[in-house]
Formats: structure tokens, C-alpha cells, sequence
């Protein structure tokens, strides 16, 4: 019992990460665009839970408002919009993918290994690095605030416009695309 406890950090870790990684396999396995929606919802809530053990509250919640929520509802808009069901298989097509597919799994599994092996030497394991700003120990929230809002406030700002600009042309296509159909 006490090395349950002394590893219960190192146990719930791994087991968001399974669950993560099953997840995307399920994004990729699953035919039925529902369920993979369903099975990305799932990794982006074990991540949000990997990001609540590195003591970044804020970037968990971020992750289940932002992710969780509003982007899993764009994709199943999406999903319901195109019906999928109405989109043929064309096999031959993905059995061209399979070797590229392969080398770039490869590829980036080799790149994600150097960067692990890089950064395990000067990283600090304690989130420490969130909670200073300007030489001054601050909460983790108010940390990122400022970070956000002050050193990095037009890029926050440009992103905003241009998510403004996407959600207008959306709009803007989505009324044209049912004035043209007719009385449903």
C-alpha cells in the first residue's frame, strides 16, 4: 500500500497516457465519424488531466473549454453537415497512403524521441518556469496571464481577428449555401 501511494502520481500519469493514446488510435480506427469524434473527446480530457498533474490548472482548463468543448461541437457540426454516410470508400486510394503513412509515422517518431532525448537534461519537472514572471513567484493563472497580456498581446490580438474574420466567411457561406437550396 505505501508504494501505491508513493507512485500514485507516476500511475495516474501513465494511465492518462493510455487512455490518451487510445484515443487517437480510436481517431484513426473507428469508420463512424460519431465515435471518433467520441474517442477524440476522450484524449483531449486525458490530456487536460496530464496538464492538472503538472500543475498547470489554467492550460486544463483551457484544454476543456477550448478543445473539449467548442472544437469538439465545430467537429460535430461538421460531421453532421456533410453526411458522411453519403461519401463513398475509395480503397484503392488508401492503399497508395499506407507506405507514406508508415514513413512519416517513422519520421515522426524518430523526431519526437530526439526531442525527448534532448530535453531531459535541463527542464524543470516542477512547473516552476509558470510561475515566475519577471523574477517574481506569481500562481500559475496569474502567471500566464501576464505573460499572455503583456508580452505577447498583438499576436493574441491578430489571432482574434482572424478567427473573427474565418467565423464571418462562414457565416456568410453558410447563408448562401441555404438560400440556394430551396424550401427544405
Amino acid at each position: 500500500m505505501t508504494w501505491f501511494l508513493v507512485h500514485f502520481a507516476e500511475i495516474v500519469f501513465y494511465s492518462l497516457a493510455a487512455v490518451a493514446l487510445a484515443g487517437a488510435v480510436g481517431v484513426i480506427a473507428f469508420r463512424s465519424p460519431v465515435h471518433a469524434a467520441l474517442s477524440l473527446l476522450g484524449t483531449f480530457l486525458a490530456v487536460a488531466g496530464v496538464f492538472v498533474l503538472m500543475q498547470a490548472e489554467f492550460l486544463a482548463a483551457v484544454q476543456v473549454l477550448v478543445y473539449a468543448g467548442g472544437v469538439m461541437v465545430l467537429f460535430l457540426f461538421v460531421i453532421m453537415l456533410v453526411k458522411a454516410r453519403d461519401i463513398p470508400d475509395e480503397p484503392q486510394y488508401v492503399r497508395r497512403l499506407v507506405p507514406a503513412a508508415v514513413g512519416l509515422g517513422a519520421l515522426l517518431a524518430a523526431l519526437v524521441g530526439v526531442g525527448i532525448w534532448a530535453a531531459s537534461g535541463g527542464l524543470p519537472a516542477d512547473g516552476a518556469a509558470l510561475r515566475m514572471v519577471a523574477g517574481a513567484p506569481l500562481g500559475n493563472t496569474e502567471a500566464v496571464g501576464w505573460s499572455l497580456y503583456r508580452d505577447y498581446l498583438l499576436p493574441f490580438e491578430v489571432v482574434s481577428i482572424v478567427l473573427l474574420v474565418a467565423m464571418i466567411g462562414a457565416i456568410v457561406m453558410g447563408r448562401k449555401e441555404s438560400g440556394r437550396g430551396g424550401a427544405a
